[in-house]
């Protein structure tokens, strides 16, 4: 699935910087960030915060900026956010043009059921792929259908979307499948407390 960007951004050239003016720029309902790569001079911008805090929902997207005029295609690299509060405080942007490739972490999402009573130990949450820079995959799927204990998949056994290929290490563990523990049957074989003291309670009553 293509993720090439529906909407275009206006952005604001910024030529204040410091914690202060950040301040001001989020309180008006501006997110900061800055444009850089392809051997140009970073281009620090405020870009409009609804519109683009809905836009980065998704995982690599995709953002035409516009500038002065001009537009320039760029990729989310990361999103710098408030620990406690979870406003967007800076955003980091990659210039990338049509056709090129680029690496960029791809969720993974696990699928189907293992054979009965295993647990699914998920490793890895994502996994590095070298996708088009405008056809970049919302995600890949590990399919656990009917595994038995011991089983496993790394990230050559996944299935990749047309056109990409793998950047991260072919035995990156990303699920295993393992059988319960003694340890966790007992505890679900075992009464609880209360439960038990209810049983000795009902047995002495009769």
């Amino acid at each position: 699935m293509s993720n090439e960007p529906d909407h275009k951004v206006i952005a604001d050239v910024r030529e204040n910087f410091g914690k202060g003016f950040a301040r001001r720029l989020r309180a008006a309902g501006k997110i900061p960030a800055v444009i850089y790569g392809h051997g140009t001079e970073p281009v620090h911008v405020a870009l409009p915060g609804h519109q683009v805090a809905l836009l980065i929902r998704r995982a690599n997207a995709l953002l035409t900026i516009v500038i002065d005029g001009k537009d320039q295609l760029t990729l989310v690299k990361d999103v710098q956010k408030d620990p406690v509060h979870q406003i967007i405080e800076h955003i980091d942007l990659i210039v990338v043009k049509k056709g090129e490739k680029v690496q960029v972490d791809i969720p993974v999402t696990v699928v189907g059921e293992p054979a009965a009573g295993m647990n699914v130990n998920q490793h890895a949450v994502s996994v590095l792929l070298e996708v088009e820079a405008t056809h970049i995959p919302q995600g890949v799927e590990a399919d656990v259908e009917g595994l038995e204990e011991g089983a496993h998949i790394t990230a050559a056994d996944l299935s990749l979307p047309k056109g990409a290929s793998l950047a991260a290490d072919p035995e990156l563990l990303i699920v295993a499948i393992s059988a319960p523990s003694a340890a966790a049957e007992e505890t679900d074989a075992k009464p609880a407390e209360g439960e038990a003291l209810d049983t000795q309670a009902e047995e002495a009553a009769e």
